[in-house]
């Protein structure tokens, strides 16, 4: 078996978010299983390699020589005019006016590339290669394709007056095509097209055939449920490891050993260590829960929890939390900043981890976690639905809390029954050791993906 990854982006190459992750590791562990697994993505600035082929694309008529790099492992579709920018999809005013240009130039590439180096099949990642499926339909390519989808809310959206530049009939241009209320649906392409869709987990694989969560394409995954598969998302437990994490405090495998790195963590903040900790590592949007969140920032302080959070993203929020940290200092820590040792520092040092999101297609962060001996608190939906089981404190069985209504509210009430919890330190050790047990491995999701390939194939 040979697999292609299409993907925008793949660490260790490329990453603006957990998409990166999943595309960089998930093929480690599809060789592992003794799956041939490439990747193909655009040659961003900065990315090397060797020279490997040239290929003959046509795009917008003209017939254009585009290189490909490779490392052995991954295949890079080089057109400098395109990709040889400081960002992948825009910059931080807004996304690049021809985006629709360049994504439909690297999936022509693509297509151009799969004719010489041939696979059994084309795995397709998140709106910026939708294309491939059409094309592979298109133009007879003897490959299947699977599309993933990794976040419905990103589609690839551009006006009807672009279509001319991906190169194929009018006839695609239908309500049945990719036509999107007039305009082009890039994403929509690669859930009609492609033999098999999957997406990050098994509840998000549900939400999204519903309005809520549909953002306009529910109509389409009902008509194609057949071929509509939810797997979960795993994490690289080779980086995520609190026996050999290089970042932490000190390395451990049970409650008394993450004592010491709280105790690190809480030092490093000149925070009372006796108080619970609620860590958040995240994105900074309205869906990651900050719109619930900034309502109750003081309510957070008067139930006698510190706070520390990493992130950056939305400015409106970024200020909100700013505020907080300087009406509470010794007691709030706000850091707008990306920064990878403190993230796992946070993962380690935490009593709580904090995952209020509105939507969560998977989430890694309440797997970490998990991992980490770190007790997520989370909202019922997607991912964290499929990962996070409510604690008991009679039976001593679950790895979380959850609430069920999105509200400021519901997410108070949830807050004053895990502090329950936690100064009964008897239980809350005995969770906090639960978490540790979980397995939310890529071995699991790469096995998954190797039956699916499997059942393609057949």
């Amino acid at each position: 078996m040979k697999i292609a990854f299409v993907t925008p982006e793949a660490v260790p190459y490329a990453k603006t978010g957990g998409l990166a992750d999943v595309c960089g590791t998930l093929p480690l562990y599809l060789r592992d299983l003794g799956i041939q697994t490439n990747i193909i993505l655009p040659k961003y600035k900065g990315i090397g390699g060797e020279k490997f082929i040239d290929l003959e694309v046509e795009f917008e008529g003209n017939k254009k020589t585009i290189p490909v790099f490779t490392d052995g492992i991954a295949y890079f579709i080089d057109y400098p005019e395109y990709f040889n920018r400081d960002g992948l999809y825009g910059t931080p005013s807004g996304d690049y006016p021809d985006n629709c240009e360049r994504f439909t130039l690297f999936a022509r590439a693509v297509i151009a590339l799969i004719k010489k180096v041939k696979f059994d099949i084309v795995h397709c990642h998140d709106w910026q290669t939708g294309l491939v499926p059409l094309y592979i339909k298109k133009y007879g390519i003897d490959s299947k394709s699977v599309f993933t989808i990794h976040n419905l809310g990103y589609q690839g959206r551009f006006s009807r007056e672009k279509f001319p530049v991906l190169g194929i009939e009018w006839d695609y241009f239908t309500l049945e095509g990719i036509e999107f209320y007039g305009g082009l649906n890039f994403l929509k392409a690669g859930l009609i097209y492609s033999d098999i869709i999957t997406t990050v987990s098994p509840t998000y694989a549900k939400e999204i055939q519903t309005p809520e969560f549909g953002f306009g394409l529910e109509g389409v995954l009902q008509k194609y449920n057949q071929k509509l598969f939810g797997i979960l998302n795993g994490i690289d437990y080779k980086i995520w490891d609190p026996q050999n994490d290089k970042y932490i405090y000190e390395k451990f495998s049970d409650y008394i050993g993450k004592k010491k790195n709280k105790l690190g963590l809480t030092c490093e903040l000149c925070f009372d260590s006796k108080k619970p900790l609620i860590g958040m590592v995240s994105r900074i949007a309205g869906q990651k829960g900050f719109d619930i969140l900034i309502k109750i920032l003081d309510d957070i302080i008067t139930m006698n929890y510190n706070f520390v959070l990493l992130g950056f993203g939305e400015e409106y929020y970024c200020e909100k939390l700013k505020k907080f940290g300087d009406a509470y200092p010794g007691q709030v820590s706000i850091n707008i900043k990306f920064d990878e040792h403190l993230a796992h520092r946070i993962y380690a040092g935490s009593d709580f981890f904090l995952m209020p999101s509105k939507y969560e297609p998977c989430g890694l962060g309440q797997m970490i976690s998990l991992r980490y001996g770190t007790v997520p608190i989370v909202y019922k939906t997607g991912g964290l639905a499929d990962t996070v089981i409510q604690f008991n404190p009679e039976s001593l069985t679950g790895n979380g809390f959850i609430f069920e209504t999105y509200s400021a509210q519901s997410l108070i009430e949830t807050l004053k029954f895990a502090y329950y919890v936690y100064i009964r330190e008897e239980i809350f050790s005995k969770l906090s050791e639960n978490c540790m047990k979980y397995d939310f491995s890529w071995n699991n999701s790469a096995l998954a993906y190797k039956n699916l390939y499997q059942k393609i194939l057949a």
